[in-house]
């Protein structure tokens, strides 16, 4: 796929008239091409208002992630905040999975279920929204599991990606 077929990709999805399997070939041609595009797209789409909350995006690719995956953003978001927020954020599970310290290894990661991670989430923007930032540099080294993340959201990347390049 050209340059000018990922622009005409953008295009159709700005219209609604591309498919999520156009979307998803175009995002391939442009996260094996441009990795930082993709960080700055993601970005984009955790603060676009036509996707879900930024929460929401987190636990869907959260629950997709392997557990080494798992720890890595769990370490991100409770890094955003203190032991008392950690705790207010996840509960008993702050305490029993080690998240309460502001570290959990990839086992402990498995032990917090995508809600959760909505929540703490929820938590860690509204104290530091550049953890928007931070979750976009962290998955986009994770490519495959941005395809999940739907047809609006590809669009959103694909639109700011695109951008960044020109």
């Amino acid at each position: 796929m050209s340059t000018f077929d990922v622009n005409d990709i953008v295009q159709q999805a700005r219209t609604g008239n591309a498919s999520e399997p156009d979307l998803q070939r175009a995002y391939d041609q442009v996260a094996q091409n441009s990795p930082g595009n993709v960080r700055e797209g993601l970005a984009e789409a955790f603060r676009s208002d036509q996707t879900p909350e930024f929460p929401q995006m987190v636990a869907n690719l959260f629950g997709r992630s392997d557990p080494n995956q798992k720890a890595g953003l769990l370490n991100t978001l409770l890094g955003k905040l203190n032991p008392m927020e950690r705790k207010a954020a996840l509960g008993p599970v702050a305490e029993t999975t080690g998240a309460a310290s502001g570290q959990v290894t990839p086992d402990q990661a498995q032990q917090i279920q995508p809600p959760l991670v909505a929540t703490l989430a929820d938590h860690a923007q509204r104290k530091d929204p550049s953890v928007m930032d931070q979750a976009a540099a962290f998955y986009a080294q994770h490519p495959t599991l941005v395809k999940g993340l739907g047809a609006a959201a590809l669009a959103i990347l694909l639109s700011k990606a695109t951008q960044a390049r020109h």
